[in-house]
């Protein structure tokens, strides 16, 4: 439930909503929405679909430079890749205080080779899933090591949100969860 609250008020920053325009919108109260992105509340199946329609508006590249910028100044171990080349975007301080290397040899380049095995499973899953036809946008799982000293993959609960860019193509926010 927590999660899901997370990318609820993700994807409202993202569009630059208030909480009370949202709620407006939903036909809830601000303190409902609060509740959600806090985890203390849980969706309905229509509340969810709703909130997924309205805030999956197709965004501009102002967007796409709010999200890089909530990235690279998150507090969190989070950091965003293209979902089909596993490019690296952007990431967080506290997730490249974990790698042995500059950001800058990363970026642009695929993450892929350096995921754990627990990792490319979950990516074998996500056809199944629907998760390339967005008919599910978030998903956490638990992963193990990869062993890689450069970019070292730590055991832990790891969740993925499904974000589409302003080119059209999808970007996925990576979030270790503690």
């Amino acid at each position: 439930m927590n999660e899901l609250g997370g990318a609820l008020r993700r994807m409202r920053l993202l569009h630059g909503m208030k909480q009370a325009y949202l709620a407006e919108l939903l036909g809830v109260t601000q303190t409902t929405v609060s509740r959600w992105e806090r985890g203390v509340l849980k969706l309905s199946e229509v509340q969810q679909a709703a909130a997924q329609r309205l805030l999956a508006v197709a965004p501009g590249p102002a967007q796409d430079a709010a999200l890089k910028r909530l990235v690279e100044s998150s507090m969190r171990k989070v950091h965003l890749i293209c979902d089909r080349t596993h490019r690296l975007l952007a990431a967080s301080p506290a997730r490249l205080a974990d790698w042995q290397a500059d950001a800058a040899d990363f970026l642009g380049k695929s993450l892929f080779i350096y995921a754990s095995p627990e990792i490319r499973a979950a990516e074998a899953r996500l056809g199944a899933l629907g998760w390339h036809e967005g008919r599910l946008s978030v998903l956490a799982f638990e992963t193990g090591p990869n062993t890689d000293p450069v970019l070292p993959i730590l055991p832990g609960r790891m969740l993925w949100e499904r974000i589409v860019l302003a080119d059209g193509t999808a970007g996925r926010l990576v979030t270790a969860i503690t």
